[in-house]
């Protein structure tokens, strides 16, 4: 297993419905947004405070960035380790991902490296797949082309290039959210606390110094800039020529975003159930709903003619949302009139009749396209929330790991330490009880008196805005999917810097306190605004700075010599061709360090590919002999790699731990004390890693030990002799 170990010594558009309940911030306050200079203020104050913000957002990404990196050579000694130990440390799919970037660029020209990847027959032992289709590595492939064209080479490693390209998109995410908290709150220093929040809260924002090509790491960051760029676009006060760049600016970042992440429908589905919540409420123009869903349209469609036509993308449940979204919308006409009661009544109506037509058409397009690549997550999704049956291997490998499971409460902990959680939860209980009432007003029927529209205006202290709406729904709706599964809490723990820092400097949340003390004067309501965020700043800096300081300070370096051992003695003693069996996250591991053919790899969204790794994976089940060794001999394996830490697991508790997973599948009796379902049966056959290790004549005429140290034993799988030869040989032996 991987270790580290100590270092020794060294204007705008249409207003929307219900605009007569919006209004803008305050004047009073001074507010200088991020756009205000292409609005035409172009007095110096407002130059300069302007360039000031903008420089300390830079300046916080490059703090970011220099911050994770750091962590990274500190932790791994990456500077000062050997190449293998370099490739080592990119753990699981982290290392896939990374060999086809490392394949480029050792192949003889763009063209061959780009060939060998649309007709790939190394990932997969007996196929040729079309990577660029199957996964999304455009960034590896850009890259590596970059790498090649650029004069760089010579004082810049291929792999600095790669993490450090990676490390900058941490710089891209903190301006991002910096930007948010700006254009939402109307002050720079919102962008600063959001800016700080999610540096100091590194454990819960990002893993990127530990798994740098998770596809993760390069989305997100154009995540955030899509929020942004929609934050922007819902302010009122663009000209058509802004609104048109930001529609630009919103398709290019949806579209990076789905071209570097598979699970980008899925993100792209929560987005368009916001916008569906915003319409539906009122708050977005019929134009700015449309323009909307056609940019994410645009941006799915766009990556489906990239990846060749994948069909993952067509059979995607946001694609069918948007069009029965868009069609319904179309054809139930009346829908945003009534009074109060009708309007819910027909509101729900057209919500059932839209739920009903996305999963007709999603179901269709599947069926149209056998499209079974994606069922894997839905048998999780079933799984998790106890909606179907249990046993199925690939619903149980996600539902027994921690990332999948459910958001740890010491995470809530450690964000309030840092003096978020607080602000934010009051920010979005504030910002919840006014969009509610919101809501209400929009959906009254529009006949009601001018005094009564009047008086619910003036009884709120300050309007709801479009943009801050979708933020808010934004956070809702992905702090919802956090909760329910931790590895989503980085979309959003990100995100919640921003709407906390809004909350500090903002006037909604500040007005409210200042009315309800009877001390609500223009004056003080900029003093709280900028003297709250400062003294925070301050308070944070004395707290942390120490803490982050010992952290910088703290020096390990990469230590797995028994994987180390396995790369080189496979480099050396296999022929190049050789096909290895064994774990997802071992295979990849050896792809990456010696280009050797796999037989099964991590990245699971394909059917066939599941199934083969289940299949695999009987190494580590009670099966017998001859069914492992002609399973693998199906495979193309010529050597299988058995890991102690699989066949004598102890990291889960049992009923989670792989051959347990197994066993569950193959119907039979789990290991070890506990109870076991009426109709498992005890397995006929011992299990085949543990009886392998005897060294018995029926294992060695099938497999040969080739190497073995404390961790990983390799045996070549040999070929099964012919019965007729064995027949004739068995009789001349008797003469």
């Amino acid at each position: 297993m991987t270790s580290l170990r100590q270092r020794k010594g060294t204007k705008g558009k249409e207003p929307p419905l219900g605009a007569e309940f919006q209004s803008q911030p305050s004047n009073c306050c001074s507010d200088h947004h991020p756009e205000k200079i292409l609005l035409g203020d172009w007095s110096w104050g407002s130059i300069i405070w302007t360039s000031v913000g903008w420089s300390v957002s830079v300046g916080l990404g490059l703090l970011c960035c220099i911050y994770v990196a750091t962590l990274h050579e500190n932790d791994l000694w990456f500077s000062n380790i050997k190449e293998v130990e370099r490739e080592i440390s990119f753990r699981t799919e982290c290392g896939l991902y990374y060999s086809y970037y490392k394949q480029i660029l050792q192949a003889p020209s763009i063209q061959e490296g780009l060939s060998d990847l649309i007709h790939d027959n190394l990932t997969e032992s007996k196929r040729t797949i079309n990577l660029l289709q199957r996964m999304n590595i455009y960034q590896e492939v850009f890259l590596s082309i970059l790498y090649r064209l650029l004069p760089i080479q010579a004082y810049l490693e291929p792999v600095y290039f790669y993490i450090y390209t990676v490390f900058s998109l941490q710089a891209v995410y903190v301006i991002a959210l910096y930007l948010t908290a700006w254009l939402l709150s109307g002050s720079w220093l919102a962008g600063a606390l959001a800016g700080v929040w999610y540096i100091l809260n590194r454990v819960d924002t990002t893993r990127v110094e530990f798994t740098i090509s998770l596809r993760e790491n390069w989305s997100l960051p154009f995540l955030a800039l899509q929020v942004t760029a929609i934050t922007c676009y819902l302010r009122p006060q663009l000209s058509a020529l802004q609104q048109k760049v930001m529609v630009w600016l919103m398709y290019v970042t949806t579209f990076c975003f789905c071209l570097t992440w598979q699970f980008n429908q899925f993100i792209l589905l929560v987005q368009a159930l916001i916008i569906y919540t915003l319409d539906c409420a009122d708050f977005l123009s019929t134009t700015q709903v449309t323009t909307l869903y056609l940019v994410q349209v645009s941006g799915l469609l766009s990556v489906w003619l990239l990846q060749f036509c994948n069909s993952m993308i067509l059979g995607s449940l946001v694609l069918s949302f948007i069009v029965a979204t868009l069609f319904i919308r179309h054809c139930q006409s009346g829908l945003k009139s009534g009074t109060l009661l009708v309007r819910v009544g027909k509101l729900l109506l057209h919500t059932t009749m839209v739920l009903l037509l996305t999963f007709t058409i999603n179901y269709l397009a599947k069926k149209a396209l056998q499209l079974r690549s994606d069922e894997h997550i839905f048998k999780f999704i079933k799984s998790k929330f106890a909606l179907g049956p249990t046993r199925d291997f690939d619903a149980n490998l996600y539902l027994c790991e921690e990332a999948f499971g459910l958001l740890p409460l010491d995470t809530l902990e450690r964000l309030g330490g840092t003096l978020m959680l607080y602000p934010y939860i009051l920010t979005l209980l504030l910002l919840s009880c006014m969009f509610t009432v919101a809501v209400l007003q929009n959906l009254r029927p529009k006949g009601v008196s001018a005094d009564e529209r009047k008086g619910a205006s003036e009884g709120r202290a300050v309007a709801f805005r479009p943009d801050v709406a979708y933020n808010l729904l934004h956070s809702l709706f992905f702090g919802l999917l956090a909760f329910s599964t931790m590895r989503m809490k980085y979309i959003w723990t990100g995100h919640m810097c921003a709407v906390a820092a809004f909350g500090v400097c903002g006037t909604e949340l500040w007005t409210l306190i200042l009315s309800a003390l009877r001390c609500n004067n223009k004056f003080l309501l900029r003093l709280v605004r900028y003297a709250v965020p400062l003294v925070m700043m301050g308070c944070l800096y004395y707290k942390f700075w120490p803490k982050l300081m010992e952290e910088l300070s703290e020096l390990r370096e990469f230590y797995d010599p028994d994987t180390v051992e396995l790369m080189t003695w496979i480099s050396t003693k296999t022929p190049k061709r050789a096909v290895f069996a064994g774990s997802m996250q071992l295979l990849a591991g050896i792809k990456l360090c010696t280009g050797r053919v796999l037989t099964n790899h991590p990245h699971y969204e394909d059917k066939d590919l599941r199934e083969r790794t289940r299949q695999v994976y009987q190494v580590y089940a009670r099966r017998s002999l001859e069914e492992v060794h002609d399973i693998l001999r199906a495979v193309g394996a010529d050597y299988v790699v058995l890991e102690n830490s699989i066949c004598y697991e102890r990291r889960h508790r049992r009923g989670c731990r792989l051959r347990d997973l197994l066993d569950l599948a193959n119907g039979h009796i789990m290991d070890g004390p506990g109870d076991n379902d009426l109709d498992l049966v005890p397995a006929s056959h011992p299990r085949f890693c543990e009886a392998i290790k005897s060294d018995e004549a029926a294992y060695t005429a099938l497999f040969t030990r080739t190497f073995q140290n404390k961790t990983f034993h390799v045996y070549r799988v040999k070929k099964k002799r012919k019965k007729s030869a064995k027949s004739s040989s068995e009789s001349s032996s008797a003469q």
